[in-house]
């Protein structure tokens, strides 16, 4: 794995995405800043989001932001990966590169991001009183986790969108599934009975009910369902890089 060569990429990632702006790299800070003011002012102040039992102006503010920031670049991790050996199959051509530690560069530009938007977040929290816990020492862990099954997600997607382009768009089709089938936005209790059996098996849920816990709930982590989560996403790994292993070298031909 060429590591100068993935932060080479990551911060042309970043040049690229506000190539030609007259603020430039600054917009990596005012994005995030916006993305705060609409989840916990618009939802929170002005729409008049409330959590049930909590009469708090930005409690349900703080929930969105907690769930959504998290959300967000696991969600952008995995879309972009998907179509990632097609996108850059000029620079596969030239260069002699582990393929996927080509999605490492994704992977940490979403990093980048997350981290701004936490700092702000942080700041936000500590200028509200609002009380952080000794829980938040396991957001490292939790973040990783979900990070290497975004990339478990996106390894796979990758491998088969080569043979199938289509692949791209359906992996769009169910990001947004997905994240309405996970209590981001909303509070599980407001589900029927019959659809709190099948959430059980949303592996993002036990991801963003963890962020809920440790910012809004101040409630034990559900360290049962973690355990359950690691040995799932490193499965994930493992199944994904054996099934692009068997198809790299078709792979570098249709590409």
């Amino acid at each position: 794995m060429n590591i100068t060569l993935i932060w080479q990429l990551t911060k042309r990632d970043f040049s690229e995405r506000f190539a030609g702006s007259v603020l430039g790299s600054t917009w990596a800070m005012i994005w995030p800043l916006v993305s705060l003011f609409i989840y916990i002012v618009i939802f929170g102040r002005i729409m008049g989001g409330r959590l049930p039992g909590d009469s708090a102006i930005y409690a349900y503010g703080v929930y969105a932001a907690s769930g959504l920031i998290p959300w967000v670049a696991f969600s952008t991790t995995v879309a972009r990966s998907s179509s990632l050996f097609v996108d850059k199959r000029n620079i596969i051509s030239k260069i002699n590169i582990s393929l996927p530690s080509l999605l490492l560069y994704v992977n940490l530009s979403e990093t980048i991001t997350f981290l701004i938007s936490l700092v702000l977040f942080f700041l936000f929290l500590f200028f509200g009183e609002n009380h952080i816990s000794k829980k938040i020492l396991l957001l490292p862990y939790i973040y990783y986790l979900q990070q290497l099954f975004a990339f478990g997600l996106g390894l796979f997607a990758a491998t088969l969108n080569v043979f199938v382009r289509d692949l791209k768009e359906v992996v769009g089709i169910v990001l947004q599934l997905w994240f309405w089938f996970t209590p981001i936005v909303y509070v599980q209790d407001i589900l029927p009975d019959t659809v709190k059996k099948l959430i059980v098996f949303n592996p993002a849920n036990v991801l963003i009910e963890s962020y809920h816990r440790i910012f809004v709930f101040q409630e034990a982590i559900p360290l049962k369902g973690l355990l359950v989560m690691t040995l799932l996403t490193h499965g994930l790994v493992f199944f994904s890089y054996f099934t692009f292993r068997r198809l790299q070298k078709d792979l570098r031909d249709f590409l």
